[in-house]
């Protein structure tokens, strides 16, 4: 069974910082891709960042690039996302999921809550 389970979200001022973290099971994490996404209350669903653990090769949102960086510990079946100088529009439920290639998804996480106040 596929589980994606993250943690580390929160509430934090703006130009703080969290970690996400997301833990995989189930599945040959090295054979997939994982993305963040983020869906904000009233918005649609969007990709924040991607990460393919064969290769180490990374993709961004135009967003976050420069205060976001993903990385993953294949060791340990984990996928992170390290997110500095965040701004009250980052609020968010952030996803953790994995698919074939980077933003295509075939299992979901629960979500976190990332709450950044100004």
């Amino acid at each position: 069974e596929v589980q994606l389970v993250e943690s580390g979200g929160g509430l934090v001022q703006a130009g703080g910082s969290l970690r996400l973290s997301c833990a995989a099971s189930g599945f040959a994490f090295d054979d997939y891709a994982m993305t963040w996404f983020r869906q904000a209350p009233g918005k649609e669903r969007e990709e924040v960042s991607c990460i393919r653990p064969s290769d180490g090769s990374t993709y961004y949102a135009d967003s976050v690039k420069g205060r976001f960086t993903i990385s993953s510990d294949n060791a340990k079946n984990a996928v992170y996302l390290q997110m500095n100088s965040l701004k009250p529009e980052d609020t968010a439920v952030y996803y953790c999921a994995t698919g074939p290639v980077c933003y295509e998804v075939n299992y979901w996480g629960q979500g976190t809550q990332v709450t950044v106040s100004s």
